[in-house]
């Protein structure tokens, strides 16, 4: 006997992709994410494509990760993909310590980020923000 499926944590018309430990604190990553919400899966694609900030990679891959559940897990139509939600939040921190004058050591933190990705389908003209 096993135990009872787990429900849909989204909506019937939406996706999810989760990125556990994105190396990076949260609030760079929330930059990133600011450029994506809101907006069609192509175009978020692209504009992270051309992004200079280091993290658009993780944020891209996290993205196409969601665009390609939404198609083959749920039979959703990808052009008609929007961003619904990109929510960011901190995961764990490496603590290292580095050496430094006349014995003494200063404390280095390594943050780790979540990253959360909800595409949704919807009317190609339905404007983003309603």
């Amino acid at each position: 006997m096993s135990k009872p499926q787990a429900g849909r944590k989204v909506g019937e018309r939406e996706a999810l992709a989760v990125a556990t430990t994105v190396r990076g604190s949260a609030q760079k990553l929330n930059l990133v994410a600011g450029l994506i919400r809101g907006k069609r899966a192509e175009e978020a694609v692209t504009a992270l494509a051309f992004s200079k900030k280091a993290m658009a990679l993780d944020v891209r891959k996290c993205l196409q990760s969601a665009i390609a559940n939404a198609e083959n897990n749920h039979n959703l139509d990808i052009d008609r993909l929007w961003v619904k939600e990109a929510s960011v939040g901190k995961s764990i921190s490496m603590k290292r310590f580095a050496t430094r004058a006349r014995g003494r050591s200063a404390r280095i933190v390594k943050p780790f980020s979540k990253l959360r990705i909800v595409v949704m389908e919807r009317e190609i003209n339905q404007e983003a923000g309603e």
